[in-house]
């Protein structure tokens, strides 16, 4: 599900884009967190539009597959419009399989004369409700402008789902502007929520793997969110974050790499590797530093005052509320180990990596529950388990192992640690997927994954990634 939650490509653990079947553009922005994640940062991914259409065009698909667990088989496929050199525009139809298949299956066991039971099929063909069509258009203003405007329109929704993107590149910072209606978030659960209308922009200064940084978000809501139509789960509260309001949130961080061995064995001569980024054996670990500062104006900042504090444990959060506003200054870090053993090359095992991290994404309460349990055994009482709690950090594991030749498995997961329960640790929302490396194209994979809580099934086109 959900940006095949890939470690590695996230450049920090505030910029998750997710993927999604659920949508014809294949996304849903993440809930924006207290403090992380901001909620937009978009990666170098090619629009879903896109990828159907490498797809159609180099690896001979008809019709891109893919599974949502309230939608059911869906098969995509995209009609290419150019109109001027620097602008295109395609239009993606998706039929549902599964329903319409069900449809066919119903009138079958009615028993009709042959004649009847091809008008049904005919019938079938030009139900609407079987059908979505997505508008796709790219238009470059300049060589550092873009403006993408998308609509999807599904034919058992009345209202359609449009959306308006500007990039705009400035030297060494990314702009990105956003509006959708409705807007399409997803929490930490992998409840799906509809906003009546999102307004974001995201200014980002770009750097190298290591060194300071600083973000800028900006996210506006309005109208009542609610859960995405045919999600079969029970009535949730909206999340704080997506009630009507104002937000604001300044990140500034350090990165730093450290190579802690990297093979100097030479490469088989005359054989180019499946993918160019994970050619060279290596360990190396990461670290991230940062602060955020985030500002609340609306309904908002009333949820967020009262979920923060955590019970029973010293408040070091620096937050202010007046009204229906607030403010608040966290601070965040962030630790990754990567291994990496072969070189992509041979036929056969040539590529194992494995992938951890382990985020703490707000310092205050890191800093109560090391307070908390530090007076603890200075008392000589046992420490409390919420304290106990606040200093585990969130862990994810990801491993990837070559099969045969271009293709390899990988799993990601986050690893949950719940103190409250018998097991500590445990497996949570694992993503499996089979990437086929396209070794014409030097870093470039199909990864067809598959998320077995969301129920969620998708290939995707992926450049540059690793």
């Amino acid at each position: 599900m959900k940006k095949l939650r890939w470690a590695m490509d996230s450049g920090g653990f505030w910029e998750l884009d997710l993927s999604t079947p659920i949508t014809l553009n294949g996304q849903a922005r993440p809930v924006p967190g207290d403090p992380l994640p901001l909620g937009l940062s978009r990666g170098s991914r090619l629009s879903r539009f896109e990828q159907i259409d490498f797809f159609q065009r180099f690896m001979a698909m008809p019709f891109v597959p893919s599974f949502a667990a309230n939608r059911g088989l869906l098969l995509q496929r995209v009609l290419s419009l150019p109109i001027a050199e620097n602008w295109s525009a395609m239009l993606l139809g998706q039929l549902n399989v599964q329903r319409f298949v069900s449809s066919l299956r119903k009138n079958k066991t009615k028993h009709l004369p042959d004649s009847s039971w091809l008008q049904s099929i005919r019938r079938n063909f030009i139900q609407k409700s079987f059908y979505a069509l997505g508008f796709f258009s790219e238009l470059f203003l300049t060589p550092d402008d873009t403006l993408i405007i998308s609509l999807d329109a599904y034919g058992d929704e009345k209202v359609p789902k449009k959306r308006a993107v500007l990039h705009h590149k400035f030297p060494h910072h990314n702009l990105t502007m956003e509006a959708a209606w409705p807007g399409l978030f997803v929490d930490g659960n992998g409840s799906y929520w509809d906003v009546p209308f999102s307004l974001a922009l995201d200014l980002a200064s770009t750097t190298l793997d290591s060194g300071a940084s600083y973000h800028l978000f900006f996210n506006n809501c309005a109208g009542s969110p609610k859960q995405y139509e045919g999600q079969h789960s029970d009535e949730l509260p909206p999340p704080a974050a997506l009630l009507p309001g104002f937000t604001a949130k300044g990140v500034v961080s350090l990165k730093k790499n450290i190579d802690l061995w990297r093979s100097e064995a030479s490469m088989l001569k005359m054989v180019q590797p499946y993918d160019i980024f994970l050619s060279n054996p290596h360990i190396s670990a990461s670290w991230i530093l940062g602060a955020v500062f985030s500002a609340y104006l609306g309904e908002n900042s009333m949820k967020k005052q009262q979920s923060c504090s955590l019970r029973g444990l010293k408040d070091f959060d620096l937050r202010a509320q007046v009204a229906n506003s607030a403010v608040s200054v966290d601070s965040f870090a962030s630790a990754s180990l990567t291994a990496q053993h072969g070189n992509f090359q041979r036929l056969f095992l040539d590529l194992t990596r494995v992938h951890t991290s382990f985020d703490f994404p707000s310092g205050s309460k890191l800093l109560s529950g090391i307070t908390s349990v530090a007076c603890s055994l200075y008392n000589s009482q046992v420490p409390n388990v919420e304290a106990l709690q606040a200093i585990c950090p969130r862990a994810s594991l990801s491993f990837q192992q070559q099969i045969i030749g271009p293709f390899s498995f990988r799993v990601d997961s986050e690893i949950a640690i719940d103190l409250k329960k018998d097991w500590y640790l445990s497996v949570k929302n694992p993503v499996f997927a089979i990437e086929h490396a396209l070794q014409v194209l030097w870093s470039a994979k199909a990864v067809a994954w598959y998320s077995p809580m969301q129920r969620e099934f998708m290939v995707e086109l992926r450049f540059f990634e690793t």
